[in-house]
């Protein structure tokens, strides 16, 4: 029997004994269609060499209980993201750059079934009246997935892989990514309970620098994170994580961002930590920062530490509160005290670029003073002294 036949044969097997029992948990599932495979492949030892009957088992178990073709991406810890255009084409991140992959799904039914695999255990949904989701795997990689109508050549899937390894300043220094300097200046800041706000485009490392600096909390403070989809990592003791939720069915049951920062507030927080801010929640996020929750951080998509802040602008004005500009920046200029920038290179190496404070308004306008700054590729510092630690502290 040939292999793409064989392949075949057990896949509609294992589907069809799936679909006449109830399992507990997919463990179960997994441990009976691993016995069950067992069992064909010795019957049928003399088709395939012992080791490929192995491979044969693992690739179907994938195939109708986890997440088909991509497993072996997901497993890959060089790879930080996988990029399904449509089940014929599969991309991947690797050391930055995106480069496609001799991986496919075998049809676009085969692609759905593995997005819903992801989501249904999450309470999420997918379907043609909510044809969009946000939802991250058990290992806190993030996951979006778009069907049609939206996707036009058919269902895409993007995984962005959570390392299983923290990064840490040491290998980030020693990647040419941050400078000494820079590092003891933000260790300080965070011990100086400084409110960061870290920018950068999309895939640029924001949310892995958030969690590094978080690393950097004491011990003895109680931290609140809040996140759209939970990515965060935190080695923290004294941590509570949430997480929002969308609205089911119904269109009911819908908890946002805002929700619970406002929440938080009750919970006895040291330090606020918001994955990302995106619309009405940041003027609680800034009120937050303003009011007895010092060092807390967040991230927000922007190119430049100005435009940052025109972006806090904006999202304040979203809250619907009709507040005066004066009144927004006055918020924004003594909430925010460090913006850290984070870019990708065109090597595919993600650096910090520049870290900027906060120094307050003159005539309605932004004093921002440049402590580090990219120069002749590598972050250097300006020679401007910081507004809160003396040449002594740092």
């Amino acid at each position: 029997m040939e292999r793409k036949q064989l392949v075949h044969t057990l896949k509609a097997q294992i589907q069809r004994v799936t679909l006449q029992r109830e399992f507990a948990t997919t463990e179960h599932l997994r441990a009976y269609a691993r016995d069950f495979l067992d069992d064909y492949s010795r019957e049928h030892a003399g088709a395939e060499q012992p080791q490929e009957v192995q491979q044969l088992i693992r690739e179907v178990i994938e195939s109708c209980l986890g997440f088909g073709p991509i497993s072996p991406l997901l497993e890959d810890d060089s790879i930080s993201e996988i990029m399904v255009n449509h089940y014929a084409s599969v991309y991947v991140e690797r050391g930055g750059q995106i480069v496609p992959t001799d991986i496919s799904f075998d049809s676009e039914e085969e692609l759905l079934q593995v997005i819903e695999r992801i989501v249904l255990p999450l309470g999420r949904r997918i379907d043609s009246a909510q044809p969009m989701v946000d939802a991250r795997l058990p290992d806190g990689s993030r996951v979006n997935a778009v069907i049609a109508p939206l996707a036009l050549k058919g269902a895409c899937l993007t995984i962005r892989k959570f390392a299983r390894k923290a990064l840490t300043f040491a290998q980030l220094t020693d990647a040419g990514g941050i400078s000494p300097a820079a590092t003891e200046y933000l260790q300080h800041a965070v011990q100086r309970r400084k409110n960061m706000v870290i920018i950068g485009g999309t895939g640029t490392g924001k949310t892995t620098f958030l969690n590094l600096l978080a690393g950097e909390i004491p011990a003895s403070q109680r931290v609140i994170t809040i996140e759209d989809a939970a990515e965060l990592k935190l080695p923290h003791a004294n941590l509570v994580s949430l997480e929002a939720r969308p609205a089911n069915a119904e269109g009911r049951g819908q908890i946002t961002i805002r929700e619970l920062l406002i929440n938080a507030l009750r919970m006895r927080p040291d330090r606020i930590i918001v994955g990302e801010c995106r619309g009405a929640e940041a003027l609680d996020m800034l009120q937050a920062m303003n009011t007895g929750h010092e060092g807390s951080f967040t991230t927000l998509h922007a190119n430049s530490p100005r435009e940052a802040l025109q972006r806090l602008e904006v999202m304040v004005m979203l809250a619907g509160y009709d507040l005066p500009l004066t009144a927004v920046r006055q918020q924004i200029a003594s909430a925010v005290d460090i913006i850290v920038q984070v870019s990708r290179l065109s090597s595919g190496v993600r650096v910090v670029r520049a870290i900027s404070e906060v120094v307050g308004l003159e005539t309605l306008t932004y004093q921002i003073s440049p402590v580090f700054d990219w120069q002749q590729g590598k972050l250097e510092e300006t020679g401007i002294r910081s507004e809160w630690s003396s040449a002594d502290d740092i």
